[in-house]
């Protein structure tokens, strides 16, 4: 997803603690093994609908969810040489009002990516994942003034790209960008191990970026592809030749 002409930054923003590890694990530990600063923000902790394993437990609280998850998330974001953030706005429903999207603002201003990951604009069996793309489509603008001058500080526009939905088909999901992760695949196993509190995908997630792998291969004709992710580019590349 880089030009390869620095490091650079990415920032993946996940509606819950532990999105950004299924669907986007392996794109950020290629970026950070290239040198890249890599920042995941979840804006819950999923406390509520995303932490089934945990709730089965006896006497839980949402406290202790909340730090239960947060230590799996930071763990997670270790395997893959990210920094793990939580914005705690609470889940089911997710909510992003004023004061959030600024924070969020913040942020994009403080890390200056170059690339945006986040969820698609439709999902339709879960509630927070649209109001996260569109919450993070908005302080995307904001943050770079939409491209155009502005009389606030903005940064260069990051690329947006949308990460891969649970239920592609039923989401508006086209591929559009495979990455080949094949390298630091064993870096995302251990990621996804570190969330014990939603074992059930783990396996639903290796078998994925195996399958991905299949249609990388085929698109790029390189055999040595054996596991990727697929993302949808959300707007146009601007080149200077084809």
């Amino acid at each position: 997803m880089s030009d390869g002409a620095k490091p650079g930054s990415i920032l993946v923003v996940g509606a819950h603690a532990a999105d950004f590890v299924w669907r986007a694990a392996g794109a950020v530990a290629v970026a950070t093994a290239r040198g890249a600063r890599a920042t995941v923000v979840a804006l819950s902790y999923g406390e509520r609908g995303e932490a089934g394993d945990l709730w089965k437990q006896p006497n839980q609280t949402v406290e202790n969810v909340k730090r239960i998850r947060h230590e799996q998330a930071v763990q997670a974001a270790e395997a893959i040489g990210a920094e793990f953030r939580c914005l705690d706005l609470g889940d089911y429903p997710l909510e992003v009002d004023r004061a959030a999207l600024e924070q969020l603002v913040a942020l994009i201003h403080e890390v200056e990516p170059d690339v945006i990951l986040t969820h698609t604009a439709e999902d339709p069996f879960n509630p927070d994942h649209p109001v996260a793309h569109e919450a993070v489509k908005k302080a995307r603008m904001l943050a770079s003034g939409a491209g155009v001058q502005s009389g606030f500080k903005t940064i260069k526009p990051p690329v947006l790209y949308a990460f891969e939905p649970h239920q592609p088909e039923l989401c508006g999901f086209m591929p559009n960008t495979f990455v080949d992760i094949t390298p630091v695949f064993e870096q995302k196993k251990r990621a996804m191990e570190a969330i014990a509190s939603q074992t059930y995908l783990q396996k639903y997630y290796a078998e994925l970026a195996e399958r991905r792998g299949n249609h990388a291969r085929r698109v790029s004709g390189n055999s040595a592809i054996r596991y990727a992710e697929a993302f949808q580019r959300l707007l146009p590349a601007v080149v200077s030749e084809l």
